[in-house]
């Protein structure tokens, strides 16, 4: 009788270590050793791009733990294949699996423009910023080919309407120039990520992610051109990453970020096995203590999904973690993000047909 196989290796250049089934599935099925092929290579996965047929862009939502009520993501999945990533789940929604499927079968939103003159052009539309980066990352590497960020970016612009990005790319200095002028009339704002300044770990982490180093240039880069940006610690993982947490703020305020937040690690449905089985893969031997704690962070659990309780935990593991981020701020003279309140009243509706679609 065949055994589940004890370790999966990981794939090059990818964050999941393997690809379970959609939930909506009847039938799952999992990876075993029947004793023949233990040491077989794995092939290196190559990422395909299909055209997602969404008939709207705007996402709204009424949680009242997130600084926004609408945002837009013009790819669904996400290439850097962070591993821990809360948005892994909603490929399952399209039939796919969050795990290696997800940092691999993307889709994009190549009608997104249209849709977003029609849907800023009704007369109910009431302006309040656009939050990009929410669920996947706008400036994944398919952006540099697809450019739908940068076009929706030139709607906003046109239209006087306020943005706000999370990123974890530096592709996003390529927009300096649509940025930096948004920016000069209260209309942008950008965070970028940091998870870790360890650059080994962000590898394993987030394999296709540019390097935290890199991120913190382009913190420098950004405020250079006088837009206002912030450093986002998220996710905090205890006894993986947050002895780090005063240090990636040190460097955060030297970069000259304008205010910093941090979110502790989310584990909903898939991403809890996806993320403890890259956990045995990579750190075997500090996995049970780094799950120990996770779950003193969460009552005892794997998750909250309570609002007001997902993003910071509770208990004193999550209650200590809070403390060093307060006091870090205030002998760095940080605030937390999202104090600078964006222009609303400036917004002027686009004509819809004055521009060719470009697909």
């Amino acid at each position: 009788m065949p055994v589940k196989h004890p370790q999966i290796s990981a794939h090059k250049g990818r964050g999941a270590i393997s690809n379970p089934g959609c939930r909506y599935d009847h039938a799952q099925h999992e990876a075993v050793d029947d004793g023949w092929s233990a040491e077989e290579d794995i092939t290196p996965l190559r990422t395909t791009i299909s055209v997602d047929a969404s008939r709207s862009v705007i996402a709204r939502n009424q949680s009242p733990d997130v600084p926004f009520t609408q945002s837009i993501n013009p790819y669904r999945g996400c290439e850097h294949g962070c591993v821990y990533c809360f948005a892994r789940p909603t490929h399952a929604y399209l039939g796919l699996s969050p795990g290696l499927d997800f940092e691999s079968r993307l889709l994009v939103k190549a009608d997104a423009t249209r849709l977003l003159r029609e849907e800023l052009s009704r007369p109910g539309y009431r302006c309040q910023t656009i939050a990009f980066g929410t669920n996947t990352d706008p400036y994944q590497p398919i952006e540099r080919e697809w450019r739908v960020t940068r076009q929706l970016l030139e709607v906003l612009e046109e239209c006087n309407h306020p943005v706000s990005i999370v990123t974890k790319s530096a592709l996003v200095e390529r927009d300096l120039d649509l940025l930096a002028e948004m920016a000069s009339r209260r209309l942008a704002e950008v965070a970028i990520s940091v998870t870790t300044l360890d650059r080994d770990l962000a590898r394993r982490m987030e394999p296709r992610a540019a390097a935290p180093q890199r991120r913190l240039q382009t913190v420098r880069r950004l405020r250079e051109a006088g837009i206002p940006v912030s450093v986002l610690i998220a996710p905090v993982i205890p006894m993986l990453n947050d002895a780090e947490l005063e240090t990636v703020l040190d460097a955060a305020a030297e970069a000259g970020a304008n205010a910093v937040a941090y979110v502790l690690l989310r584990l909903p449905l898939e991403v809890r096995d996806l993320f403890y089985e890259w956990l045995q893969t990579h750190y075997p031997l500090k996995a049970a203590r780094i799950i120990a704690r996770i779950r003193d962070t969460r009552g005892g659990r794997d998750y909250q999904a309570q609002f007001g309780t997902r993003m910071r935990g509770q208990g004193a593991v999550a209650d200590l973690i809070a403390k060093r981020f307060q006091i870090a701020c205030r002998r760095l003279g940080l605030v937390r993000a999202g104090a600078q309140a964006l222009d609303t009243d400036a917004f002027r509706r686009p004509s819809v047909g004055a521009q060719m679609d470009l697909f």
